[in-house]
């Protein structure tokens, strides 16, 4: 599950410093807005307002992220290249039950290197290569829905185990939030950690939209979902219901194109052929809940590129707005990545740049990590907080290298 969070930061966040995958607690003063991408099991989109205002966008593509297990790969050549043609084509991991989920996220963060045949260099999952030379297993070997129950994948067994039983849904199903899945097991369809994002920063004072963005088809059932949440249905976050947020059922659109973007929902209609800036200030102004499905077609012609990945805008001369997306298929690795991030070069100008992940990592660009955002239920705020503290270096350095350009 994954959903983008485009928060605008508060003028007072109270006694909280950063937002979103995580706890920690700090004192702080912001006068910007902070749009979030997080992982949940559909898609987010969370965007924090000056003066207390939040919208929350969740993103669903692929509940798995690309964790390393340090291995070390060892295989001929040829198998090489067919593995890695194969494993091209297994991109979209949001279908099936959770079991293949979790096992395609405990095999996405495999790693090692090409030396034979397959090594182990840690038993520890990561999102980034843990050494040089460092390979993920599953871009070398594909999606396996059996991989823990394999020679190689046996060590992390219990790790699948454990996770699978924290996704458990307690009790007797409930049609709305819980999803069945193997052995007549059942799981929640939303992670309970975006709900606990909602009632923290409710209980904070953190007014919030939320938008969920998404290459698959699943926004009609997560909007549902988080509508019935929000009336106070859901079991374990009964209190969402003093959450004022209205929600838009209908799904819009955002299609891609080389000469530009057009979203749509409803009679809404809006395009960056003329100002590139349209689509920024509708995401900046955006307020209740709703969501977009993303244009998968346009990734794939671009070779799932961050050329062809989900639009974001960024504004570094703008301090009243901070959008975050939070995606576990980001990747630093710009060629291999779901966000196509663009900065505006000026103020207030309607011209933005292609700008590369590293750039945005951590500050508006979060890789969720789904085994930490399955087991600890802070994680999303944590996610935030971080990405605001580092947010304000971000705003300083751009309005330094103003001056000096001025």
């Amino acid at each position: 599950m994954l959903f983008l969070v485009q928060s605008e930061r508060l003028l007072s966040r109270n006694h909280q410093g950063l937002l979103l995958r995580g706890s920690v607690l700090v004192s702080i003063q912001i006068f910007h807005r902070v749009l979030l991408s997080l992982q949940v099991s559909g898609l987010a989109f969370l965007v924090l307002e000056a003066r207390g205002i939040a919208e929350l966008q969740l993103s669903e593509d692929d509940p798995a992220f690309t964790p390393f297990n340090a291995g070390r790969l060892v295989r001929d050549a040829q198998r090489e290249m067919d593995r890695g043609a194969a494993a091209r084509d297994q991109v979209v991991v949001g279908e099936g039950t959770w079991e293949q989920q979790e096992q395609h996220l405990v095999k996405t963060q495999s790693r090692g290197q090409a030396l034979g045949e397959w090594q182990w260099l840690s038993n520890s999952l990561s999102l980034l290569p843990p050494c040089a030379g460092a390979v993920n297993f599953y871009s070398q070997y594909g999606r396996d829905a059996t991989f823990t129950d394999t020679e190689v994948g046996r060590p992390f067994r219990s790790l699948h185990t454990h996770h699978l039983q924290l996704l458990e849904w307690q009790g007797r199903p409930h049609k709305v939030f819980s999803v069945q899945g193997e052995h007549a097991k059942h799981y929640h369809l939303i992670l309970p950690s975006f709900f606990h994002l909602l009632q923290t920063l409710h209980r904070e004072r953190r007014h919030f939209a939320v938008v969920f963005r998404t290459f698959g088809t699943d926004l009609p059932r997560i909007l549902h979902a988080v509508h019935c949440a929000l009336e106070g249905q859901h079991p374990q976050f009964p209190a969402l219901q003093d959450l004022t947020l209205p929600v838009e059922l209908t799904a819009g659109r955002i299609c891609c194109s080389r000469r530009e973007v057009v979203l749509s929902r409803g009679p809404e209609r809006i395009s960056t052929r003329d100002d590139g800036r349209k689509l920024y200030s509708y995401f900046s102004s955006l307020q209740g809940l709703g969501g977009f499905q993303d244009h998968f077609d346009w990734w794939a012609r671009n070779q799932f590129s961050s050329r062809g990945g989900k639009p974001l805008w960024i504004d570094p001369h703008d301090s009243t707005v901070h959008h975050i997306f939070i995606d576990d298929n980001i990747r630093l690795n710009d060629s291999d990545t779901i966000i196509c991030p663009q900065v505006f070069s000026e103020r207030g100008g309607s011209c933005a740049r292609p700008a590369p992940t590293s750039e945005l990592y951590d500050v508006c660009l979060v890789q969720t990590n789904l085994l930490e955002a399955i087991a600890d239920e802070s994680y999303f705020l944590r996610c935030v907080r971080r990405c605001e503290e580092n947010y304000e270096r971000y705003l300083a350095s751009a309005k330094s290298q103003l001056c000096d350009a001025e």
